[in-house]
Parts: C-alpha cells; structure tokens; sequence
C-alpha cells in the first residue's frame, strides 16, 4: 500500500489541520491577556514590514536579475519614497514591469 495515500495519510492531515486551527485560535485567545515589554511590542510591530521586504527582495532576485522586475520594485520604491498610497504603489510598479516588458526591453 502506497503510505501517502492510506488511512494513516489521512490521520496525519486531520492532525495537521487539527493543530494549525488550534495555532490560528491561540492568537485572539491571549491577545488580551498577554502584555509585552515595549521593545518587544516595537519589534512585532516592525516585523510584517520586514517579512514583506525579505519576500520581495526574494522574489526580485530569486531566478536571475529580471531587468523589468527589479525597475518595477525600485519606481514602487520611488512612489513609497514620495509617500503614495498602497495602491498607486503597487499600480507604479506593475505598469512599469508591463511597460518595459512590453517594449521588449526585459
């Protein structure tokens, strides 16, 4: 019997799903009741923005340098850096990814 498709393949995705809804509830759970030091409570506020930045810079540069790509995310840098909104961000490096793309410059 092949193991990824029998019984026991199926008791260990009900325990995943099990334990990762466990996981999800734990967070509104203690929201209220756990306190963190203000170093702590600074640097989970700073974390999503580093996690994006991580995952951007990995998705930039991750299968060769795409000249497109990288001049999308630098005129997005460009609108945040001149502080438009998330939108007109995300439209700015799109449309210039699209445009060089489309010129047949990338």
């Amino acid at each position: 019997m092949n193991p990824l498709t029998g019984p026991g393949a199926w008791a260990g995705i009900a325990l995943l799903a099990l334990a990762t809804l466990a996981f999800k509830l734990v967070g509104p759970l203690a929201a209220g009741r756990v306190t963190l030091p203000p170093r702590l409570a600074r640097a989970a506020q700073l974390l999503p923005t580093a996690l994006i930045a991580g995952l951007v810079a990995t998705q930039t540069f991750d299968a060769g340098v795409d000249d497109a790509k990288v001049a999308g995310v630098l005129a997005a840098v460009v609108a945040v850096a001149l502080r438009a909104p998330f939108a007109l961000v995300v439209l700015v490096g799109a449309v210039t990814a699209a445009g060089l793309r489309a010129a047949g410059v990338a």
